[in-house]
């Protein structure tokens, strides 16, 4: 099923298509994944190309698990602006405890966000803030 989901991923698509279908067709593909495949979908996303890494980025809330958490931590640790952002995004599906502690253990997450906040647009403020105001409760 990785290898599945990593062709979807690496397939070059408009920006409609992926939001109308891949990344629907990609969440599905996520809950089908078998431990092995979580663990090669970890073992792989760091040496995937950024826009591979985006689009995983915006399917990883499907169940809200530690696996999806845990790879989204890892892909916080990147100098491109908008995956941050998709990632911060994401991550406020994440509301139950254990995902909050995990989440507030890493505190330059914390730390990036406020800075961000600084120069935001609108919309992305608007994400930044609602992250704070969910991992903060």
């Amino acid at each position: 099923m990785y290898k599945e989901l990593d062709n979807l991923l690496a397939t070059d698509t408009t920006v409609d298509s992926w939001y109308d279908d891949g990344c629907v067709i990609a969440s599905e593909m996520l809950t089908e994944f078998s431990p092995s495949d979580w663990a090669e979908l970890s073992n792989q996303v760091l040496s995937k190309p950024i826009d591979w890494q985006k689009k995983l980025a915006y399917c990883l809330d499907n169940e809200c698990n530690v696996l999806e958490l845990n790879i989204l931590l890892s892909l916080l640790d990147t100098n491109d602006e908008e995956l941050f952002e998709i990632c911060v995004d994401t991550l406020r599906s994440f509301t139950d405890q254990e995902s909050k502690k995990m989440i507030l253990d890493n505190p330059k997450i914390l730390q990036r966000v406020n800075d961000l906040l600084n120069t935001a647009n609108l919309p992305v403020k608007k994400i930044l803030q609602d992250f704070l105001s969910e991992i903060l409760l």
